[in-house]
C-alpha cells in the first residue's frame, strides 16, 4: 500500500497562482505528474481542487471529498463524490479501488492526512515561480519526510521523500 501526496509549489511555497496549480507548474513537472498518476489505483482530491483544476478526464477513478451535494465532475465517468473526512475517504478509496492512492488535493486535505500519519510518500516539485497564493512552508512539510531522492530537470526541483 502506498499513499502518495503529489504537490507542485513555487520556490516561495505557493501552491497556486491565479487560482490553479497550473500557475506554479512547469513543463517538466507536468510530464512527471501525468506519468506518475497513471500508476495509481485512485486519485483523491478535495472539492475546491475539483472545481478549479482539470479533472474532467482522468486515467483512473477520482474521488472528490466534498460537503456539496453537486458533483463538480459529473461529466467524468470515473468520478465519485463522497461527503467524508479525508481519512475516511482515504480508507474507503483503498477498500474500493486498491492500495495505491495519489492525493492531489489542497493543503487542508494534505494536512489532515499528515496529522493522521496516513501519508507514505511525498512527491514534491518545486518550480522557480513566485508570487502565488496558498503558501505552504516547504521545510515544515519536508520535516515529516526524509528525502529519498532529489533531482533537477529544466529548473524544476523534484524531491521524493518517504515517511519516517
Amino acid at each position: 500500500m502506498a499513499v502518495t501526496v503529489t504537490l507542485v509549489v513555487g520556490r516561495d511555497g505557493s501552491t497556486s497562482k491565479d487560482g490553479t496549480s497550473a500557475g506554479v507548474s512547469s513543463t517538466a513537472d507536468r510530464t512527471a505528474f501525468l506519468a506518475n498518476r497513471r500508476k495509481a489505483d485512485c486519485i483523491l482530491i478535495g472539492g475546491a481542487t475539483a472545481r478549479r483544476e482539470p479533472y474532467h478526464r482522468t486515467p483512473v477513478p477520482v474521488v472528490v471529498i466534498s460537503r456539496s451535494l453537486i458533483n463538480p465532475l459529473a461529466d467524468n465517468r470515473l468520478a465519485h463524490c463522497w461527503n467524508l473526512t479525508p481519512v475516511k475517504a482515504l480508507d474507503r478509496a483503498i477498500e474500493t479501488f486498491g492500495p495505491t492512492i495519489h492525493v492531489e488535493a489542497g493543503i487542508s486535505v494534505v494536512n489532515a492526512l499528515l496529522a493522521a500519519d496516513r501519508v507514505d510518500l511525498l512527491e514534491l516539485s518545486i518550480t522557480d515561480i513566485v508570487g502565488g497564493e496558498d503558501i505552504l512552508d516547504i521545510p515544515t512539510l519536508l520535516a515529516h519526510f526524509p528525502i529519498q531522492s532529489e533531482r533537477s530537470i529544466d529548473g524544476t526541483r523534484f524531491i521524493s521523500a518517504r515517511r519516517k
